[in-house]
């Protein structure tokens, strides 16, 4: 069974978090209340048990070599049988229909191939709740692709989305003292509440709420915590997949090379490992949103939580908390609200988040080709007042001068193409795929490079040329054509492709080309010229100076208000919503008859 494309682009980049990373997780044991400081006997007690265990507590050493020979034994005698499972099914059915010369029908193919699902699904799910580390990535990619994935292993695979084995309290403490305390300090020194049941607990780390003290500055957190010693466990689980991957290379079982993908994927789990890194991609990517092409100040499409000082380490990291759902549980939300998912509301709602993500990397992909690279439903949330949010940032992509360049000239060429079947559009379009480093399989037809283009970045198109189709899955998508693609372009695709996947569940045609080509003309804009337009501006009248203040306060104040009428009444914002709605799309066909 060939895996598509999307799905490899998926591999590469998998959330660290789990989609209730910021938002109060249960527990069936342990009652979700804050540890505050309030000074009663109880809570007196409280704290000197806790800081009784605290100190008592062991740090979970580092695998063995023999704990890790263990570890992938028992990888490889789980996923081989069943991979060979799918490979005897099959013989089987062609065995019985060659010695009996009826064939099955789809219902009855239907009801064996769910019956096998099943049988895979639960010993997948059986093998990674053993196992856990990387694998539980792995299964949170699963069962977040229905589009992808039968049913049977996305229901089996989707408890692993929520609260992986949570570490114990008493060991996150430590973890936290032995990294942040400077000499004198307590915990309660820097932590006026502190949660007990962690926000969201993953492979990497876990996540809680928690109060800072007056002297931090009182504000509500979230406190990451690595997991002691997870590194070793980690690394050896991508030597398995890697050498799993190895053994296929030179067969045609896999339709990409995924040896390249998880040497890939091995250098950018290392990144995340080191939070100090993390906080300063954090800090680097609200620098490149914040400010307009001037270098003035503008409000964000999203919002992005950002490090506290002084409360930052290798293995902790403490940043804002953000009171939101995440975009995998929104839909949910909305009916709990009583919000129609066909409404004006929630059909205003899908395209702003299009707006905010197409705005956000596209602009850092663009413009500094240093971008958030691990974009899925469970790190984007729909923030409490309406607002979209971006957390994780553990995995972040520096791409080359070059390749940023070519991308940005590939944005150019989508738009100004006449048709989708001009000749030397396509030759043009083709080319510069080519360019970026894609290599496609012998034989495919010369419209193959413009159609994997247009595929990744344009999905307003219905047709593409060359007789491609549109879905991955078909057996005329233009993924088939593909023998490899950049590894500095893999995480560029695995953005493209969730706005693209966004924009097709919300039924919102929309083209990711035409809204990143303005972005791509100013960085292709030549140097001098550039700095002499700016100077142009800054020197020729007050009234250029007026007009960047004008387009800061329009900006704010385009926020205000809709954070205003996410407020309103149930019946009011629905009526508001309507008439922006009708005011949007005007716009767009006006755009779109100018164009």
């Amino acid at each position: 069974m060939k895996l598509p494309f999307h799905l490899v682009i998926q591999a590469v980049a998998i959330g660290n978090i789990p989609c209730n990373a910021f938002t109060p997780a249960t527990h069936p044991k342990v009652p979700s209340l804050p540890l505050t400081s309030t000074a009663t006997p109880e809570n007196n007690i409280q704290k000197q048990q806790t800081t009784a265990a605290t100190v008592s507590v062991e740090f979970p050493p580092p695998l063995t070599t023999v704990e890790r020979l263990q570890r992938a034994a028992k990888f490889w005698s789980s996923a081989i049988p069943i991979v060979l499972s799918y490979y005897s099914k099959s013989a089987e059915l062609r065995v019985k229909e060659a010695f009996t010369g009826v064939a099955l029908t789809d219902e009855e193919q239907e009801l064996i191939w769910n019956e096998q699902h099943e049988k895979g699904a639960k010993k997948l799910a059986d093998t990674i709740t053993s196992l856990k580390g990387f694998y539980v990535k792995t299964a949170q990619i699963i069962s977040s692709r229905r589009d992808l994935f039968p049913p049977e292993y996305t229901d089996a695979l989707s408890h692993f989305t929520d609260n992986v084995d949570p570490l114990p309290v008493e060991l996150v403490k430590a973890v936290v003292e032995k990294e942040l305390l400077v000499k004198g300090e307590t915990f309660d020194d820097i932590f006026a509440e502190f949660d007990e049941i962690p926000l969201g607990a993953a492979s990497v780390a876990q996540v809680h709420r928690a109060v800072l003290t007056e002297k931090y500055g009182s504000k509500e957190v979230a406190v990451k915590i690595q997991r002691p010693s997870i590194e070793s466990k980690l690394m050896g689980d991508i030597a398995n997949l890697k050498q799993l991957a190895k053994t296929f290379r030179e067969t045609d079982t896999l339709p990409l090379d995924y040896y390249t993908v998880f040497c890939e994927l091995e250098k950018q789990l290392q990144d995340e490992f080191d939070f100090v890194a993390e906080a300063v991609a954090m800090d680097r990517i609200y620098e490149t949103v914040t400010r307009d092409e001037n270098g003035l100040p503008c409000e964000s499409p999203i919002v992005l939580p950002r490090p506290v000082t002084g409360l930052i380490s290798k293995r902790v990291l403490v940043m804002d908390y953000l009171k939101g759902v995440p975009l995998s549980r929104a839909a949910d939300e909305m009916l709990k609200r009583g919000i129609d998912p066909n409404s004006p509301e929630s059909q205003l709602f899908g395209r702003r988040l299009l707006r905010a993500l197409t705005d956000v990397f596209g602009r850092c992909i663009l413009e500094t080709g240093f971008f958030h690279a691990d974009p899925h439903p469970g790190n984007i949330f729909v923030l409490d007042d309406g607002r979209i949010g971006l957390i994780d940032f553990g995995q972040v992509k520096q791409i080359a001068g070059r390749a940023r360049e070519t991308l940005a000239k590939v944005m150019i060429a989508l738009d100004e193409r006449e048709s989708d079947e001009n000749p030397s559009d396509l030759e043009k379009i083709g080319q510069l795929a080519l360019e970026l480093g894609v290599e496609l399989n012998e034989g495919t037809p010369p419209e193959a490079p413009a159609a994997v283009a247009m595929w990744l970045f344009d999905g307003s198109v219905e047709t593409l040329p060359g007789g491609y189709e549109k879905g991955e899955l078909s057996p005329n998508s233009p993924v088939k054509a593909l023998k490899s693609f950049p590894q500095d372009l893999v995480l560029v695709g695995r953005s493209t492709i969730l706005i693209k996947g966004l924009s097709s569940r919300l039924n919102i045609p929309w083209s990711l080309s035409k809204e990143w080509a303005p972005t791509a003309r100013k960085v292709l804009t030549p140097a001098k010229t550039e700095q002499s337009t700016i100077a142009g501006k800054v020197g020729r009248s007050n009234k250029i100076r007026m007009r960047d203040v004008v387009k800061l306060l329009k900006s704010w104040g385009r926020g205000k208000v809709s954070r205003a009428v996410s407020r309103l009444p149930s019946p009011m914002r629905t009526k508001v919503a309507a008439v922006a709605l009708r005011l949007q799309k005007r716009r767009e066909a006006r755009e779109a008859k100018r164009k």
